[in-house]
């Protein structure tokens, strides 16, 4: 629940706690946050949601940042996003994704192109992994950028849950707009890619994976390339762990992800089975390609964020179906710039030929609709 007044939001508890500090960052409007985990045993902010503020506090200058004795209530006031060379050991409690999933709602209006250095877990079971957002949301941010020039990441080092040792370099061009999308037909699966990874474990283990993944999807598809990645020595990490991103290509440009990663060391569940996580993983990946759209679930809030935050212009495009976390924030964008989408179901074809019918499975399609707010860099002058 939110009350508007003299220009601050205010939220009560812990949920979508990144969504309402990158959106206050982005609109300028101040938000507090009460009453967070106030009935828990261990009450207030936890260590990553710490790590996550001083971040923000990196990217910008001139917030105000009030975290009250208890960490239950936190006062956020914005100040002008700056980027540049930025430097951040990401709690290991989330993995980099947590904050790189941020950044890059962030990236594209800073004052200087951003350089950012993130250490930490770069793979765990909560976030997107390093490699779904290079898969997968890149394409995504180069579409609204209208170039991939300065858009890159280097992984220098893989590290595993719980105790990470990862680094990634990570690099993003800033504008002064974003363009308007209409993207409302995915195509056809064309080709299938993937990154297999292992660190602090035999071999043998990412050709296992591989294996397992092909044995499943080369049913479907003989374009199917799965690249092995075993780290060694210093580019390691910490701890043991393995897994698996798998991309799926369409004729038109839409990558749809699917992902696992191993049970941590220690983990109540034991220890995984490389077999098991590569045939759950091509799984997956097909329930993904049944889902649809021209985004994949763990990108349609970052897509939404853009279309919002572009020009004044109708932007339109094609999604599966919504996740919890995308429903709230398109309440979240609505508090911040007052903006609503238009949500309409798409009609499947109404085909009485049995054949053609079987050509339009897949789950219910949605098309969000919306005119930008207009959002332009102060930072960047209009060319």
């Amino acid at each position: 629940m939110s009350v508007n007044s003299l220009n601050c939001i205010t939220y009560e508890g812990c949920n979508y706690f990144r969504q309402r500090l990158v959106l206050s960052t982005l609109s300028g409007k101040s938000v507090k946050i009460k009453r967070i985990r106030s009935k828990d045993d261990d009450p207030g902010i936890k260590d990553f949601e710490a790590s996550f503020i001083r971040f923000l506090d990196k990217l910008t200058n001139g917030s105000k940042i009030i975290v009250n004795e208890t960490g239950t209530s936190l006062f956020y006031q914005p100040g002008l996003l700056i980027g540049g060379s930025v430097e951040h050991d990401c709690n290991p409690q989330r993995s980099i994704g947590y904050y790189l999933e941020a950044l890059i709602c962030l990236a594209p209006f800073t004052k200087k192109p951003i350089q950012a250095v993130l250490r930490g877990v770069t793979s765990d079971q909560t976030d997107p992994s390093v490699d779904l957002i290079k898969l997968s949301t890149f394409p995504i941010l180069k579409r609204f950028l209208g170039t991939d020039e300065g858009l890159e990441m280097k992984i220098n080092k893989r590290g595993a849950a719980p105790d990470g040792g990862g680094e990634i370099v990570f690099s993003c061009p800033c504008r002064q707009k974003l363009r308007p999308i209409q993207f409302t037909d995915p195509g056809k699966v064309k080709r299938i890619r993937g990154v297999a990874w292992a660190v602090r474990v035999s071999p043998a283990t990412v050709n296992r994976i591989v294996d397992s993944t092909r044995g499943i999807l080369n049913k479907f598809l003989p374009d199917i390339y799965i690249y092995t990645d075993h780290c060694k020595g210093s580019q390691s990490g910490k701890s043991p762990g393995f897994g698996l991103t798998l991309v799926a290509e369409t004729t038109n440009g839409t990558f749809l992800c699917a992902e696992s990663v191993s049970n941590p060391r220690g983990s109540e569940h034991g220890p995984s089975v490389p077999e098991d996580l590569g045939a759950a993983t091509a799984k997956m990946l097909l329930e993904e390609i049944y889902r649809g759209g021209c985004v994949d679930s763990s990108n349609q809030s970052v897509a939404a964020l853009f279309m919002v935050l572009g020009q004044q212009d109708i932007s339109k495009i094609l999604t599966g179906p919504l996740t919890s976390y995308t429903i709230q924030f398109l309440r979240h964008i609505k508090d911040f710039f007052q903006i609503m989408f238009k949500v309409d179901v798409q009609e499947k074809p109404n085909n009485d030929d049995d054949d053609d019918q079987e050509l339009q499975l897949g789950g219910e399609k949605l098309v969000l609709t919306c005119v930008g707010v207009g959002y332009a860099n102060v930072s960047k002058p209009i060319l």
